[in-house]
């Protein structure tokens, strides 16, 4: 009889509130108060809500119910959410989190990714994954880093690809959401692909690899 491999596996830490700080970007846990009026202004950018489509909630038409969104359930700490700031444009311009946080099994999963129209397909969009991910391996120490999204989100399932994330896949009919099915694609990255997964990412965050302007000259490669 087959059974898995032995593990010595010492608890993971929860996440903190650190900030995360990058060559062209920093994360650091929601503060309605500080960072509501930047992200909701960014956000407005998408005038027909479209980056919302696949989100559990949104769009919001209004400051007022976006700042509610920040406040209800964002400071428990599972999920436990970031906004990102760029520094090329000084504002903050993006919400990411770490949810389903299991420290005594080593999982982990990001995911409530909100990116406004500046942010996206950006630097800065891409190395505020990279410390995520970072963070995960070599601070908390979590064996397996998940990423979930709609399977008729393209995007998501495109981004999951392109970040080095593997595709394991797809759990039907795994909920509601917005009256609606959603048959959900799974993805994960564990500690052991980490290693090269790093290499690829520094060469692509390099001041070599990009122009005055941050434009990339060599996409991402990771695999």
């Amino acid at each position: 009889m087959k059974i898995g491999f032995s593990v010595k596996f010492n608890k993971a830490k929860y996440p903190s509130k650190k900030k995360l700080i990058g060559k062209y970007c920093f994360l650091e846990p929601v503060n309605p108060k500080k960072h509501a009026k930047d992200l909701y202004k960014n956000f407005s950018l998408d005038k027909k809500g479209i980056d919302w489509t696949y989100m559990p909630t949104g769009p919001y038409k209004t400051f007022s119910s976006f700042k509610k969104y920040l406040t209800t359930d964002k400071l428990s700490g599972n999920p436990f959410f970031y906004s990102i700031y760029s520094k090329r444009l000084k504002t903050y311009c993006g919400l990411a989190s770490y949810l389903r946080i299991k420290p005594e099994i080593g999982t982990i999963e990001v995911g409530w990714i909100t990116y406004a129209k500046n942010l996206q397909r950006t630097v800065e969009a891409t190395e505020a994954m990279y410390l995520m991910m970072k963070n995960v391996f070599e601070n908390l120490g979590y064996r397996r880093y998940e990423w979930k999204c709609d399977s008729l989100n393209k995007k998501s399932n495109k981004a999951a690809l392109r970040l080095g994330f593997k595709f394991e896949g797809i759990f039907r009919q795994a909920t509601i959401y917005k009256k609606r099915n959603r048959d959900t694609s799974w993805y994960a990255i564990i500690d052991k692909d980490w290693k090269k997964i790093k290499k690829g990412y520094l060469k692509y965050l390099s001041s070599k690899n990009l122009d005055k302007n941050l434009n990339q000259k060599r996409s991402l490669k990771l695999n």
